[in-house]
């Protein structure tokens, strides 16, 4: 139980701070997105250098873009990383299993550095990119499609709530 209503309280947050955030609906939805791109197809740690100007270049929200960013974490890398480098790695026609793609991404989860980016190998820093590049291809679209979503609907019932008359 505990779990399950950390994980509640975890999402009722981030709802909660996509939706009331003072800007318009596309502004939100554009950083969200901006975030989520660079959270798919940017390496850990560079995420936000490359996400923040992007979003003051696009005119997109800096909170979100930050934010957006978390898809690729300090849990979610251990799953996220290793498929994105064998979907990578199937694209570039390349034979890597997911267990060998898993076992060589092990070391750059668990240091998080260029280096040990770098010595994987460049056939599968490439697979990494092209794997990231799918998965962002899939995801930005996606994201701002539901953030925006969610912002207009969160928008419209709170507009409705204020404008109807009390009930007796």
């Amino acid at each position: 139980m505990g779990k399950r209503h950390s994980l509640y309280k975890y999402w009722l947050r981030l709802y909660s701070k996509i939706v009331r955030e003072k800007a318009s609906p596309a502004y939100i939805a554009r950083g969200w997105a901006i975030g989520m791109f660079y959270g798919c197809i940017g390496p850990f740690g560079a995420q936000l250098i490359m996400s923040i100007p992007t979003a003051f270049l696009l005119r997109g929200s800096k909170i979100g873009a930050t934010l957006g960013t978390l898809i690729t974490n300090h849990v979610t890398i251990f799953f996220i990383y290793p498929v994105q480098c064998y979907i990578g790695n199937i694209l570039m026609g390349g034979k890597l299993s997911f267990e060998d793609s898993k076992k060589a991404m092990e070391n750059v989860i668990t240091q998080q550095n260029w280096q040990s980016l770098l010595e994987i190998g460049w056939e599968l820093v490439a697979a990494f990119f092209v794997g990231g590049a799918v998965f962002a291809a899939i995801m930005t679209p996606l994201t701002y499609y539901v953030v925006k979503t969610l912002v207009v609907q969160y928008r419209a019932r709170r507009s409705a709530r204020q404008v109807a008359p009390p009930q007796q």
